[in-house]
């Protein structure tokens, strides 16, 4: 069996911006999923999928039509866990030149799913080099990136950017600006994210910013203004000490540029009010900044601030289901555990059977 692991991010800057070309600066925290990949005999896919914010199941199928999936659980687990694991599988057997490899694959994972926290991204990473290696191909991260990119644009129906796949299989912080993605250097930065226990819906969210882009100019102009606001941060974080803690003035700077950035994106329409309720408590609890991370629409903020006030502050405001204080996780995708490649293994059942007792 092949362990991977890949580690979810929160957006510094530039969400929703980024879908239109403008630069964005997301980075990657040490909350991981992690995906383990045994080969098969067959070429089914068989899925189990635990602790992704909802009840987990296990469910077996293979490549035809009449073979799909039929399980009743709710639908965004069912897309993180088949869905976003298929378009990965498909990636993986084009790397190894192998259509009809097979897997058993199963996935636990430590990020909110749908919360803004790149959960679908970093299942796909640790999917991707799983798969992969479990045959025994050893990707690049750039290259797994690329591939784990194209799995999320088929997924979400050509909306996708690459800056969650990028950050979550290179790891730090990166800017990603249309296809230009690269690493960039940055202090550790004291994030505290905030939780509402709900999620947003990604497409719909993508497709309002749009419909506002189009029908009104001011809108574009402040689509292009969040990109003004991330370069403000680029020239802020390279003149930075990339070795040590940040200074007080450098969160300062930082902490003004992500409020304005979270106004922008809430007159874009992508806040709600439990968001804007835990942005507010970290301010007043003394954050430097805050806003949210995502897509929006529920789901969580993220805050600077390396006192512990925020973190109490968010505990005790209506609507906060959890709060944590989110390291920068400096690796990307990462093997975990690694078997010699031999034979694939048995066929595990039949095609399209759930299985008794699913978790």
């Amino acid at each position: 069996m092949t362990v991977s692991s890949a580690p979810g991010k929160v957006y510094l800057f530039g969400e929703h911006a980024v879908v239109y070309g403008e630069p964005a600066v997301p980075c990657a925290i040490e909350r991981r999923a992690t995906v383990s990949v045994e080969p098969r005999a067959d070429d089914h896919i068989r899925v189990t999928a635990r602790d992704l914010s909802l009840d987990g199941f296990t469910v077996e199928y293979g490549q035809s039509p009449d073979e799909r999936p039929d399980v009743d659980v709710p639908t965004p687990l069912v897309e993180a866990a088949t869905g976003y694991v298929d378009a990965a599988v498909e990636q993986a057997r084009d790397a190894v030149s192998d259509p009809e490899a097979g897997f058993d694959v199963t996935i636990e994972s430590d990020i909110p799913l749908g919360a803004g926290l790149g959960s679908s991204a970093a299942v796909v990473v640790a999917s991707i080099d799983a798969a992969t290696r479990s045959l025994g191909v050893e990707l690049d991260p750039v290259e797994i990136a690329e591939r784990a990119y194209q799995a999320e644009y088929e997924v979400q129906s050509g909306q996708a950017s690459r800056a969650d796949t990028f950050c979550s299989a290179m790891g730090g912080a990166v800017r990603v600006e249309g296809d230009d993605c690269r690493t960039i250097d940055t202090p550790n930065l004291p994030f505290v994210v905030g939780f509402d226990g709900g999620a947003g819906d990604t497409g719909a969210l993508v497709a309002g910013v749009r419909d506002l882009k189009e029908r009104y100019a001011f809108a574009a102009d402040t689509v292009e203004t969040v990109g003004d606001i991330v370069r403000e941060g680029e020239t802020l974080l390279a003149d930075a000490d990339a070795d040590g803690d940040p200074d007080e003035e450098l969160l300062a700077e930082l902490g003004n540029l992500m409020d304005f950035n979270h106004g922008l994106l809430e007159a874009l329409g992508v806040s709600s009010r439990s968001l804007d309720n835990m942005v507010w408590a970290a301010r007043m609890a003394g954050a430097h900044g805050a806003k949210l991370t995502g897509a929006g629409g529920g789901g969580c903020i993220v805050a600077l601030d390396p006192t512990p006030e925020t973190e109490t502050g968010l505990r005790f405001t209506p609507g906060c289901e959890d709060v944590f204080r989110a390291e920068l996780a400096t690796e990307g995708v990462r093997v975990e555990a690694e078997s010699a490649v031999g034979a694939r293994g048995d066929d595990g059942g039949e095609a399209g059977e759930r299985d008794e007792g699913a978790e």
